[in-house]
């Protein structure tokens, strides 16, 4: 049973070989990861903050509640916002709430005559993470207002270090995307590996060796599991060849793997129930994007739990990685209940 297992995994990686959409699949995803430097310097012009307050700044109300002398309104009115003062913070809440203001600065000054800025934003990613790029540039030249004023001077272009945005796009785009799109890939390889047999009429054929239904379909999974886990080695060693810090390599390496299982079993459970290589792969791109979709709004997205694992966040582990482990196996446990429609 071995032998004739690890024959078709062969087999499938063969013929990798000559699927053309697959080979340019690879190396799109080869230039990126090879010039993630480059990448993300053209990504980061779209972060112009400038850019922004000239296209859409003016529709942006800011709430400043200023326990100073105004000199964080007057930052903010020289950028080109629309500044609304308020005497307490409680009008700026009530003014926030009502949608009249799209974000609220307060800073209260406690016991110690030191000075907080505290932020209240939209819950909506999009425009809150807009109202943070237009507004940073005067925060920074307000702290550095209160830092010159208890006589401490500081210069942001003697500072050392990458911007926050670099941080930001590296971990919560850059490295997903590169771990994940091979698994997405592999997905769609599983569905023409199977749909393929089925319409040439050769399943029948390949199941005249000593191998099971479950262990055809099984075989076809890990060739596209392997495959995946191949070009995730890769992208990482050339994001750390562009001196990219990636921490928990393995828990990373394993993750995508078992995303790669989850993609390739759901594709392959869509194509047992189907047998038709056109509407497999529509109902298949249709469910990769709705989990995609979902499983952000969950603290327990795969973005999410890779990017802590790439930083090094102490508290996400293993376990962390476990949780879609289960899954796979549930998932798995299902097709091998439906693969049995093949034989029909």
């Amino acid at each position: 049973m071995i032998a004739p297992f690890f024959a078709v995994v062969k087999k499938e990686l063969a013929s990798v070989i000559r699927d053309r959409t697959i080979i340019i699949s690879i190396l799109i995803q080869l230039f990126i990861a090879s010039f993630s430097s480059a990448l993300l310097l053209g990504m980061l012009s779209l972060y112009d903050s400038d850019t922004i307050m000239n296209f859409g700044g003016a529709g942006i109300k800011i709430g400043v509640v200023d326990s100073s002398d105004n000199t964080l309104a007057s930052l903010m009115g020289e950028r080109g916002l629309t500044v609304v003062q308020y005497a307490t913070l409680t009008e700026a809440q009530t003014a926030f709430f009502n949608n009249e203001v799209s974000a609220v600065v307060d800073t209260p000054v406690d016991a110690n005559g030191i000075t907080e800025i505290k932020l209240y934003l939209p819950d909506l990613d999009a425009i809150s993470s807009l109202i943070r790029m237009v507004i940073q540039e005067p925060l920074k030249q307000y702290e550095n207002y209160l830092r010159g004023q208890k006589g401490i001077e500081v210069r942001y272009t003697d500072l050392k270090g990458k911007p926050s945005t670099s941080y930001e796009f590296v971990y919560s785009v850059l490295i997903p995307m590169l771990m994940f799109f091979p698994a997405f890939v592999s997905g769609s390889m599983s569905v023409d590996s199977l749909t393929e047999e089925v319409e040439n009429k050769t399943l029948q054929t390949l199941l005249s060796t000593p191998l099971s239904i479950n262990g055809m379909v099984s075989a076809k999974i890990l060739a596209s599991v392997i495959l995946s886990f191949v070009q995730a080695v890769a992208w990482i060693a050339l994001l750390q060849m562009n001196d990219i810090v990636i921490q928990n390599t393995g828990w990373i390496l394993l993750l995508a793997a078992i995303i790669a299982g989850i993609t390739s079993t759901a594709a392959m459970l869509g194509a047992v129930m189907l047998q038709d290589r056109e509407r497999s792969q529509f109902i298949y791109s249709l469910l990769l994007l709705a989990g995609a979709g979902i499983s952000t709004l969950l603290n327990t997205s795969p973005i999410t739990a890779l990017s802590r694992l790439a930083i090094g966040d102490a508290y996400t582990s293993g376990w962390n990685v476990a949780v879609f482990a289960v899954f796979l196996a549930a998932l798995y446990f299902l097709l091998a209940k439906m693969s049995r429609r093949l034989l029909a």
